[in-house]
């Protein structure tokens, strides 16, 4: 939805990719980037380190709540409409893939997604700081989810909305609207979906 993600090729080829400069240091691949961790997100400038994970301190509900969870993954069908989401910042998540699990507790099936040519895939995502306590701020970030394709739809119910590269720019600096219209399901056939079998961690 995604619910891990692994991103192992060199910080340069995705700024090549982006066609952006590289201003960050070096990075470990990465083969089981879990939520609340810091994921490699673009904001339109740089690639820059985010929590991925949004703490929505301050933020309310449609009824005036404070929002307690933290937020992994945000439903491209509210997420402009919502007030927990009010002022967020519009980013891309870029990623070899990510896993997903079926079945029950303890006899999960793992699933590793990514994409049929090899090619780097960009999750839309938004973006909030955190003032922490004692001064700290710690930028943070959310995928944006929608229904799945039919290619996904045997694994999980929803999907992070996918953008191809000439998308990018559009949800990041684009209206509304166009950032809407690019809240959907990938196209068929474009991802490759297999068993991952040497996955060395449990589900989350």
């Amino acid at each position: 939805m995604p619910g891990r993600l692994f991103l192992t090729r060199p910080v340069s080829e995705i700024a090549d990719a982006l066609s952006t400069q590289n201003t960050m240091s070096t990075q470990p691949p990465r083969r089981n980037i879990q939520p609340g961790q810091e994921v490699i997100v673009f904001n339109g400038d740089n690639l820059v380190l985010m929590r991925w994970g949004m703490i929505p301190v301050g933020r309310v509900n449609a009824r005036g709540r404070p929002v307690m969870e933290t937020i992994i993954n945000a439903r491209s069908e509210t997420v402009f409409d919502k007030s927990a989401f009010s002022d967020v910042g519009r980013a891309v998540i870029p990623v070899d893939g990510w896993y997903e699990w079926t079945g029950e507790k303890r006899r999960k099936t793992a699933w590793r997604i990514s994409s049929v040519d090899g090619a780097l895939l960009f999750f839309a995502a938004i973006t909030d700081s955190w003032q922490a306590p004692g001064g700290l701020r710690v930028d943070q970030c959310a995928a944006v989810t929608c229904e799945p394709n039919e290619d996904l739809k045997p694994i999980h119910h929803r999907m992070g909305v996918l953008l191809k590269t000439e998308e990018v720019q559009a949800w990041l600096t684009g209206t509304e609207d166009q950032a809407k219209s690019l809240a959907r399901p990938w196209p068929n056939g474009l991802l490759r979906i297999e068993q991952a079998k040497d996955v060395g961690w449990s589900a989350p």
